[in-house]
């Protein structure tokens, strides 16, 4: 697989990783300051490996929230996956377990640099090597911000979780070139932030699927009125 992916993509894997490795040190400093164990984010890191979730989790840990409320939030983050899924099917087909570990190691990340090809070799081999390097990166970033997280102060100071979000926006932004594709996404992100002062964490996100609903239209729209003008072309010739 390594041979089969260029060396800019393999470079923009190793750039993402290393960005999602400020993340992980912070959630894991950010757990342990908070009073949690250091083997509790290390767990979590390896059973849960979802960032978004994994922060929502703690959030609502630090700030004395029960279990089911910390897993409930974790879920109703990761439920964007599920469209993933579908997206990288083709790329988990195989035996049971293998699309078991595909489905765990599925990530925003991921998913962005599969879709970035069309090639079936070419989308299995970024998938993989994206997935297997964010597992191990992440794990390796919360192992050592969990003992690091005795010598920081303030966690927040550093501003480490905006790295998280603009990883994901510099993978969009490839596919914004198509235009059904950015009014999708404009919608979405209209919808979102519409939606955000008055719904709690994680549903706004998942509204923001609306924007495919333009998407979706679009293509039948255009084919509409290819057909009507075809029509009228007709007529005229009639």
């Amino acid at each position: 697989m390594w041979r089969t992916l260029d060396r800019g993509t393999l470079r923009d894997i190793a750039l993402v990783c290393l960005a999602n490795s400020l993340v992980a040190v912070s959630f894991g400093a950010i757990a342990v300051t908070g009073g949690l164990p250091a083997w509790v984010p290390i767990v979590m890191s390896i059973v849960v490996f979802a960032g978004g979730a994994q922060f929502a989790a703690l959030g609502i840990a630090m700030a004395g929230g029960g279990a089911v409320a910390a897993v409930a939030a974790g879920l109703l983050l990761n439920a964007r996956l599920l469209p993933f899924g579908f997206a990288v099917a083709d790329i988990l087909k195989g035996r049971w377990w293998s699309r078991l570990i595909g489905a765990h190691l599925t990530t925003d990340e991921s998913v962005a640099f599969a879709l970035r090809h069309r090639e079936p070799a070419l989308r299995r081999a970024s998938f993989w090597i994206c997935a297997v390097a964010m597992f191990v990166s992440w794990n390796i970033a919360v192992a050592l911000g969990t003992f690091a997280g005795g010598f920081v102060g303030d966690t927040a100071a550093f501003g480490l979780d905006a790295a998280f979000p603009a990883v994901l926006l510099a993978l969009a932004l490839p596919a914004l070139n198509d235009r059904g594709t950015r009014e999708a996404a404009l919608i979405g992100a209209v919808v979102a932030v519409a939606a955000t002062p008055l719904l709690p964490a994680g549903l706004p996100v998942l509204l923001a699927l609306i924007g495919l609903v333009a998407a979706v239209r679009r293509p039948a729209l255009l084919e509409a009125e290819t057909a009507e003008g075809a029509v009228g072309a007709g007529r005229k010739v009639i």
